[in-house]
């Protein structure tokens, strides 16, 4: 019963070609920890399913992804994520850019088991056009209403950070969004969690329930990560890094700016990662964006 594993036990388990789903939106909540693991290993070919933030940007700057379903790539305060856009204009990227109602449908067919969902989202617009392998479904009903129908993003597997979790695999999102992380978990083989907080059993009590957004049954592992969304937020635990998006902003811009950034953040591992960013205390100590 005790899902406890490192983030390279984690990536141990990934191959590649694997279509893989992250938690989390655009600058906030993502699984950094286990990316920046992903970016030190041979993984590659990858289809990657997300809300795009850094995530989707690090790992498109490192050459691992085939194919990109999103949404939109973003770092928010930073309206179009640098390494993403630099990769795509190079036309390196197999995309399938969705309506974001169509990317959670996706997600919600593949945790319901069904190949599709019918919607109206992205009729009539550029989504068909340049998606042409959707497809549209008539209802058998007296209606006869064509609908688009919204294929199951099924996934491989999913990762996931919360704010705490237990050996078990139970976890509490405390902050004021859960986002879709539960469509992201229902809809994947394994799913696996880093956690800010790893304790032996939760109590769940009830006032804490709506923070338990999935069913531990789907959870393979459990990553104790401290600061493993950085440079992401993780509310109410602490905020993001503008500084560290400068600098990652910076690097798109640069001659050899991605492996200058791997350089001196990823490759010597995530204990050097933390004293890069000023330690642990200073990274647990941002505040929280003001919208």
């Amino acid at each position: 019963m005790n899902k406890q594993m490192t983030a390279a036990d984690v990536v141990a388990r990934l191959r590649d070609g694997m279509t893989i789903g992250f938690g989390g939106w655009g600058p906030r909540r993502k699984p950094m920890a286990i990316v920046r693991e992903i970016l030190r290993s041979d993984l590659k070919d990858l289809t990657v399913v997300s809300y795009g933030g850094p995530d989707v940007g690090m790992l498109c700057a490192a050459g691992k992804v085939r194919k990109l379903i999103f949404g939109f790539a973003t770092l928010d305060a930073i309206p179009l994520e640098p390494w993403y856009r630099k990769v795509r204009e190079t036309g390196a990227l197999e995309l399938m850019e969705l309506d974001e109602g169509m990317w959670q449908w996706g997600l919600r067919a593949a945790g319901m088991r069904v190949p599709f969902l019918p919607t109206r989202c992205g009729l009539a617009t550029d989504v068909t056009r340049l998606n042409p392998e959707l497809k549209t479904i008539r209802s058998p009903y007296d209606d006869g209403e064509v609908l688009l129908a919204m294929p199951a993003l099924k996934l491989d597997a999913a990762l996931v950070h919360v704010n705490v979790a237990d050996r078990l695999g139970n976890t509490l999102i405390l902050g004021g969004d859960p986002y879709f992380d539960h469509l992201v978990a229902r809809a994947a083989d394994a799913c696996y969690v880093s956690a800010e907080r790893v304790e032996e059993r939760l109590a769940l009590a009830p006032e804490q329930a709506r923070f338990n957004t999935f069913e531990r049954y789907l959870v393979k592992g459990v990553v104790h990560a401290p600061g493993g969304a950085h440079p992401t937020t993780c509310a109410p635990d602490y905020g993001w890094d503008m500084s560290h998006f400068k600098r990652y902003v910076a690097s798109a811009a640069e001659e050899g700016g991605w492996q200058a950034y791997m350089d001196e953040f990823v490759s010597p591992g995530e204990a050097a990662y933390q004293a890069a960013n000023g330690g642990i205390e200073r990274m647990g100590a941002l505040p929280l964006p003001v919208f």
